[in-house]
């Protein structure tokens, strides 16, 4: 499938989904859905807004939340207090995140398809094991990106294991204040 004909089907589903939720697919409901299928990458409210001309914050904030109870958008929280929108895995495919402990940057990871097989097939084994219905997963790895790997905030929150020591540390927002 070409990317325009992924597109089309995208934007077919969404205003399938919002119809049958008794909501209207509106230009910028339309615009928000292709900006974050075009994204290599969640996005916070911000950068929506930055490459969406002419539309209001708080107008996408209101068009991002339909979107997320019709099931088309999947909203990201790190730390509490900053939240960065993906197009639902329905519609983009399954997928991991690599998060930063200092920035909050978020990226999109994808593995092979016998890992996550194996991956998929432990986790539902080690659920069952326990008395748990597993119906799906999702696997967020915290670290440190490359451009905060090697700051004094990424040796705070460093241990051993390259975890955050003693939960002291939340992600801050050097990389967009704004948010």
């Amino acid at each position: 499938m070409n990317e325009t004909a992924e597109t089309d089907a995208i934007h077919a589903e969404a205003e399938r989904r919002l119809r049958s939720a008794g909501q209207r697919y509106t230009d910028r409901r339309r615009a928000l859905v292709a900006r974050l299928a075009t994204a290599s990458r969640p996005l916070t409210l911000p950068e929506i807004v930055s490459s969406s001309a002419g539309m209001p914050q708080s107008s996408a904030y209101r068009n991002l939340y339909v979107l997320e109870q019709s099931g088309l958008v999947h909203r990201i929280t790190v730390g509490g207090d900053r939240a960065w929108f993906e197009l639902a895995e329905s519609l983009l495919g399954h997928h991991h995140h690599l998060i930063c402990v200092v920035c909050g940057a978020i990226a999109d990871m994808h593995l092979p398809a016998a890992l996550e097989e194996a991956v998929d097939r432990e986790l539902h084994e080690a659920a069952s094991a326990a008395g748990f219905t597993a119906l799906h997963h999702n696997l967020d790895l915290y670290g440190h990106c490359p451009a905060c790997r090697d700051t004094p905030s990424a040796a705070r929150t460093s241990g051993n294991d390259g975890a955050d020591t003693d939960g002291s540390h939340p992600p801050t927002a050097h990389a967009d204040p704004t948010a």
